[in-house]
């Protein structure tokens, strides 16, 4: 079990002696303090510190920037990713669309000439062969005019699947859906890198005050380390503790008041906690007189209004509210 200190537990319990003395007319006060929990904000990048836009003690608003880090070469890194997207976008583009009309009326005039080429190498190898039937050209004229008829032939057949590649969308489906994974996988690069840029500027999560800064600007700041360490509004909370008799009796949502030494009106609490064990625990057998010295901690969240002028370490005397 977790104890507290020997100075803190004599003041514990000279105030619960106090208390139990009173007359039973006056409502019995615990003792107590605000305490304060506190948001240490780092960068989950290091560099250099830019900037330090809230000192500290400075009251700070949600989403107030707060300190920056500078981004070379980070922001290189990231034009150059949103660069590679925006080159993978292009390729994904010009995949999808056919080739322009004009680039295929070139490529229809070539396959008419082929064409033309292949009908005149037909006609003059059906004249060699004729012609070398009846023994008046020689066997090579006929190899000639059969071969230039081959070759004429092979560049019809050439330009003619030229001309259907680029009446079709110029990427078949299997370039198109690789162009499309590459643009995918600089998208998310890009994102990787954007999200590395963004988080080296780090902004207030809640309303409060700025407790501590750690460094300065021009300061290298390693990863992970806070910068500066923020007291929301809605994390200060009243702690304080009651002897066993009492503890048996609170409940969550039960209302109480606090006050202290100069404050100005009454302190508005709710009870939000009660802690499941005692904070200090007397040697081996509870006697009678032993049990009398075990306190439970309870903390509280107080009114939204007056939780920021509430500061840590203020002792506090805690009264029920009776129900």
């Amino acid at each position: 079990m977790m104890k507290i200190s020997l100075q803190r537990w004599l003041i514990l319990a000279a105030a619960l002696a106090a208390s139990a003395g009173c007359g039973k007319d006056v409502a019995p006060g615990y003792p107590g303090y605000i305490e304060g929990e506190y948001l240490y904000l780092a960068a989950p990048q290091s560099g250099y510190l830019k900037s330090l836009d809230a000192p500290r003690g400075t009251r700070v608003d949600a989403g107030q920037l707060l300190f920056a880090i500078a981004t070379d070469p980070d922001a290189q890194a990231l034009a150059e990713a949103e660069a590679r997207t925006g080159s993978a976008r292009e390729k994904v583009e010009n995949l999808r669309e056919p080739h322009r009309q004009p680039e295929i009326a070139a490529l229809e005039a070539n396959l008419n000439a082929a064409q033309a080429a292949l009908r005149l190498a037909r006609t003059r190898l059906q004249q060699q062969t004729a012609l070398a039937q009846a023994k008046f050209v020689s066997q090579a004229a006929l190899d000639d005019a059969r071969s230039a008829y081959d070759q004429a032939a092979a560049q019809a057949e050439s330009a003619r699947q030229q001309l259907a590649t680029y009446q079709a969308t110029l990427g078949r489906a299997a370039e198109v859906r690789g162009a499309e994974a590459d643009l995918q996988a600089a998208a998310a690069l890009a994102a990787q890198k954007r999200w590395v840029v963004e988080r080296k500027t780090v902004t207030a999560p809640a309303a409060g005050e700025i407790a501590e800064t750690y460094y300065r600007p021009g300061e290298w700041v390693a990863a992970g380390a806070a910068v500066a360490s923020l007291l929301p509004d809605a994390r200060r909370r009243l702690r304080f503790f009651v002897p066993e008799t009492i503890v048996g009796g609170l409940r969550t949502g039960q209302a109480i008041e606090a006050g202290c030494d100069g404050c100005a009106a009454t302190i508005r609490a709710t009870i939000d906690f009660i802690a499941p064990q005692a904070e200090y625990t007397p040697p081996v057998i509870y006697s009678r007189g032993s049990r009398e010295k075990l306190v439970f901690r309870v903390e509280a969240a107080p009114a939204p209004e007056q939780a920021a002028t509430l500061r840590p370490g203020l002792p506090i005397d805690v009264r029920l509210i009776a129900r």
